[in-house]
Parts: C-alpha cells; structure tokens; sequence
C-alpha cells in the first residue's frame, strides 16, 4: 500500500500549489468527460441558448459516483449531473432516440434514474442555486425539443437525424465534434446557469457546487471499516477510480468484482478483506497518479512511466535523452564544439542541470518511479516501483547521461552530446518497426539501468552494434543514429575502461585501432569519389559487417580496392593522399605483436573508434583542402614547376 500512502500525500502536498499552467487536481467525487453540447439556463431554469462544442475542446470536470466513474456494459449508471441525453431529455425516446441495449425493456428508465439522483441531490442539505435550475428544467421534459428548435439537433419530421447525407461544406456542428461512429443522440451535455452576480456560470467552474457535491456523496456513503493506508476507521470505497492515462482508460489498478473466478478466493471471503482503503484516499491518490501521468509522464501506448517527488517539485525524465533533459543550442551542437573539449563541456552543463534540481530539492526527500502497464482493457499493473532519496535519484540521473554521454546525430535539426532517450536505443537495437511488446520491456529494462544502476543489458549492446555493422536498408540519418546510440552503450557498459568522446591516439588495442583503420580508409575512399562526383557507397562501408566479424581478412580487400583511388587522388589531391598514407602508417605501427593478423571478431570498441576517427579528420580534411589551394605542384605530373 506504499504507493497508495505515497500519491495521498502528494495530493495533500501539491494540490492549490500547482505550478502556473499546469492543469489542477481534480476534486474527490469528480471526473473529466469530453461533452459536446453546451445548454446555458437561466437562474430559474429557463432555457436560454446551446451550442456545439469544438472537437476536443469541451474537456469538463462533472459529478460523479463510484458507479458512475467507472461505468461499463450495457446498462450503464447514470452520472449525478451532466451525462449523455438519453439520460437527461425527458422526450429522448418520443423523439426516436435509442438507448443502450440493457435499457431496451424499459426505454424510460436511464431518465427516470437521472431525474430520481437529481431530485435527491436537490432536495438534501446540500444544494445549490445551479443545482435547482437544472433541476427545475430538466423535470419539463423538452431538452431535445429544445436543442432541435435551436438547430442544434436536426429532427424531421419529429425524429432525430441520425446521419448528415447532404452537402460535406454544409455539414452541421454536431456531426463534426462527435467521435467516428457516434450520432447525435450520443451527445454528451454539460450546463451553464446564468445568475446576477456569479461571473461562474459553468457547473464545472463553481467551487462551490463542487464542494456541495462533494458533501452530499460523503452523506450517502455507509460502508465504513479499516483504511489500510491511513491506519485508521474510515468511510471505505467500493470502487476505484479508472481513466489514469487517458479520458478513455477503463483499466483499474484496484479491482475485485470476480466473484465467480480466482480474484481473491481461496484466499479471503470477501473481496474488501484483500484491500480495504479509504473513499477519500483512493480518489485522492488516483488523481494525483492521474494528474502526474498527464504533467510529466512518459508515453508508449498502454505503458506509462512517471517519476516525482511528494512535495511536488519537477523532476528530471529517467526516459528522456539529453537533448530534452538539457535542451540544445545551435552552438552547442557536436560540429560546433573542438572535439578535445567536447567531453568537459557536456560534463559541466550537465553537472549545472542536475545541480538546479538539487537546489530546489530537499536531500532526504523521497523521489517515487513508478511504471504502469496494461494487459487487458479493465486490468492494469504497477511494473516498476521505487522509492529512493532525491538525492540518490539525482545522482543516478547524473550518472546515466555522464557513462552513455556521446555524440549523437538524430538528423539534420538534432544533434547534440548526450545519453539516447531508452525509446530511441530501443529501435536502434530492433528497428523502428519493432513490436510494441518488445519495445515496452526494452524501456523497462533500461529503466532498471537508470534509476537502479544495473549494467545495460549485454544482448541490447550486441543487438544494436550487429544493426549499426549491417547498413544494408539503412537511410543515412538512421544509420549515423544507430551509429552513435551503439556508441553510447558500449560507453556505458565499459565505464572502467574511461573511453572518451575524442579520438585517443594512445590508446593502442587491437579493437580501437582497426575502428581507425577502416575510418581512415573510408574518408580517401570517399574523398575519391567526391572528386570523381560519384555518389555510392565506399568498400570500406559496404564490407563493414564482414569487417567486423572477420577484420584481417576483410582488412586485405579493402586494402587492395584502395589502389585505384589513391591513383586518382595522387594526381588531384597529393597533399591529402600523403597526410592519410601517414595516418594509415601510425595507425598500422600501434598495433602490438600478432593482434594485427588475428581474425577474433570485432568488439562494439571498434565503433567507437571509427565515429571519433571520422570526427577528427573532418578538421584535419579542411586543413588540407586549404594547403592544396595554395600548393604550387602541377597536379598532372606531380613536379614542381
């Protein structure tokens, strides 16, 4: 019951202190509905206008019960106040409407319901003026008579038009703002009272029908017992709030209405004996986890990851990359920064990041990660839960992006030195059309990696290094990503070894060389063929896979199919040719005994060296263009005039 303490006190700690622009939490006792039509009366009940709502923008917050919030089927409970107009127009069914099928015996019953919940609200100790307006216009029975006088609703003939098969540029309001596969009747209504001196006129902007609401629902409530989260006897739930991720969400983390299967059979007779919690504590949990899932959680489909602390201070995304935890400027981009300094310059910024965090924060302060998932649509499941101190959390944040920090190339716009977002490592290792499923335990996975410190699984650094190797049905911008996330990894699992994000001249294995060697000849390759205005892949990168897993071998052929370009580049660029012959020489003489004729495959360190090789030749590239214009050789025979 942790995590139910845990999001009670967040809401007792953050709610009326929400950061400007952030949306509020919402009430006890309320949901949110998307309505359609809005039906404004006046202080005495009278009908004065109505209108569509756009598409999207009539998110309302409304009355609701336990029932009421997590209603399902064929015969579904009405809500206290605003609902759908087969529970609200008393002459829905006179003209033609439908109800849901669990109502078809008796048509007349879901507004019999509604008027029978209004009328008790109304009539008890806790009322209010809108209240009795509603009250007083809905018991007339003429809301579709009224909605079809006002154009709102089209009914010929005494009926209600289902479909519009006229002109698409005339289509009305209505049939635009419902859902694919709705009709008009399934418009759901909220309502506006227009009283002298409230400038509040929508129920949902009323603090004070709120708070009436809230008053009259804990009036009705009996069934009162032990609240396993506050220790204490209380007014218990008999039903927990659904909609978390999104207004359409049916899954609960809190559920037990089975009584015929193995929910908690065998094990206690009743289902509260498993878990009795507190009518208060549960609403107020839920929308906390709801409020914090919609303000700062990480999406993908069913799975939800959000991270934060109770006092309600922001906290950094473990999912996010460093581009969206820090931000990038076009100055700070990989091409902008020397190469030698790149490592410091991430280092500092990202030690500036984390240190406003920390300013804000207090140490001993619990931080929370929690991970929710779905396997069906009523059932959903806490998969990853921790609580640790901000100040451990921080650390481990700081930690991840430092040991994964490297230069990433996600497209012309997205550059920047930094850890990869799990997402993107995800389809880096298994490709952009990857399983949902699979992509789901990938992030859970390195969700492990950030916020416990686990090592980065060893079958997700091959499996990205083997796609990074195999650059066959690769777009160049994907390539250069998977290219510098299979980096990062390898980065990140060896940290012992302290690899830098430059090019490290000293460092003589037998991995880190050849990653040399096959950058150095890819770029005279490359140039060659620049030169020659040829657009197609180099040897070097054609037989890169092979290069990989057989590198003395392949090393031979790429060799032998420099001859023609080095020719080519003897006539034209013998400024170049020599400063890469040179290179190849230093590189060649580094390696130590046999390891240079040894053919073992090639570990994920030979990627890091070609990336930070092709990297400081780009400089050393200008360099040269810039002596052969100046250079006085005559580029036919190569003498000097």
């Amino acid at each position: 019951m942790s995590w139910l303490q845990t999001l009670y006190e967040t809401y007792e700690s953050c709610k009326g202190r929400e950061p400007a622009g952030s949306a509020v939490l919402m009430p006890i006792g309320h949901t949110t509905q998307q309505a359609h039509i809005e039906i404004v009366l006046d202080g005495q009940g009278n009908f004065r206008r109505a209108s569509v709502l756009e598409k999207g923008a009539g998110t309302t917050l409304i009355p609701c019960t336990e029932e009421s919030g997590g209603r399902a089927g064929s015969k579904p409970v009405n809500h206290p106040l605003c609902d759908k107009l087969q529970y609200l127009a008393g002459d829905f069914v006179k003209f033609g409407g439908e109800v849901t099928s669990g109502f078809a015996a008796a048509p007349e019953e879901p507004h019999r319901e509604y008027l029978a919940s209004l009328r008790a609200w109304a009539s008890s100790g806790n009322g209010h003026s809108k209240l009795d307006a509603i009250h007083n216009y809905v018991q007339r029975g003429r809301v579709i008579e009224d909605l079809a006088a006002s154009k709102i609703l089209l009914a010929p003939d005494g009926k209600l038009l289902k479909t519009w098969e006229g002109e698409k540029d005339q289509t009305p309001a209505i049939y635009k703002s419902l859902p694919a596969g709705q009709v008009p009747e399934d418009a759901f209504v909220r309502w506006s009272v227009e009283e002298t001196g409230n400038p509040a006129s929508g129920t949902w902007q009323d603090d004070a029908l709120i708070e009436a609401w809230i008053a009259h629902y804990a009036s009705t409530q009996t069934r009162r017992g032990y609240c396993m989260v506050r220790g204490e006897q209380a007014t218990l739930a008999v039903q927990h709030p659904a909609k978390l991720r999104n207004a359409g969400d049916k899954a609960k983390l809190i559920s037990a209405n089975d009584n015929t299967g193995y929910t908690f059979r065998g094990r206690f007779v009743e289902a509260g004996e498993a878990a009795s919690v507190g009518f208060e504590v549960t609403q107020k949990a839920h929308n906390a986890l709801r409020w914090l899932i919609a303000r700062q959680g990480s999406r993908n489909g069913d799975q939800a990851i959000v991270s934060w602390a109770v006092s309600g201070q922001r906290m950094p995304d473990p999912m996010a990359s460093t581009y969206d935890l820090l931000g990038i400027e076009p100055s700070q981009t990989p091409d902008a920064i020397e190469p030698v300094y790149t490592g410091q310059a991430f280092a500092l910024r990202l030690s500036k990041a984390i240190n406003g965090y920390r300013a804000t924060l207090d140490p001993a302060e619990n931080v929370v990660v929690m991970g929710l998932d779905s396997a069906t649509p009523g059932r959903m499941a806490i998969t990853y839960y921790r609580e640790i101190r901000g100040s451990e959390f921080l650390e481990r944040i700081e930690a991840w992006h430092l040991k994964c920090g490297w230069p990433q190339n996600f497209g012309k716009d997205t550059k920047f030195v930094g850890a990869p977002a799990p997402r993107d490592i995800a389809q880096a290792a298994y490709g952009r059309r990857l399983d949902e499923k699979l992509e789901k335990a990938t992030r859970e996975r390195l969700l492990s990696c950030i916020v416990d410190g686990s090592p980065i699984p060893l079958a997700l650094i091959e499996a990205t290094k083997r796609r990074t190797i195999n650059r066959v049905g690769l777009d160049r911008w994907e390539w250069e990503k998977c290219l510098g996330i299979a980096c990062a990894l390898f980065k990140g699992q060896h940290t012992e070894r302290n690899y830098q994000m430059a090019l490290e001249l000293k460092r003589t294995s037998r991995d880190y060389l050849y990653g040399r060697l096959l950058a150095i000849a890819e770029h005279i390759e490359g140039r060659a063929l620049y030169l020659a205005g040829e657009k197609r892949e180099t040897t070097a990168s054609r037989l890169m896979q092979r290069f990989a897993d057989r590198p003395n071998s392949a090393w031979r052929n790429i060799e032998l199919a420099l001859v023609p370009y080095k020719t080519r580049l003897r006539n034209l660029r013998p400024g170049f040719l020599h400063a890469m012959e040179r290179e190849l020489d230093d590189v060649m003489a580094a390696f130590e005994g046999d390891s240079f004729t040894s053919d073992g495959a090639l570990s994920g360190e030979f990627l890091l060296s070609y990336h930070c090789q092709r990297q400081a030749l780009r400089p050393a590239d200008r360099a040269a263009d810039e002596d052969e214009s100046t250079d006085t050789t005559d580029s036919t025979t190569g003498d000097t005039p």
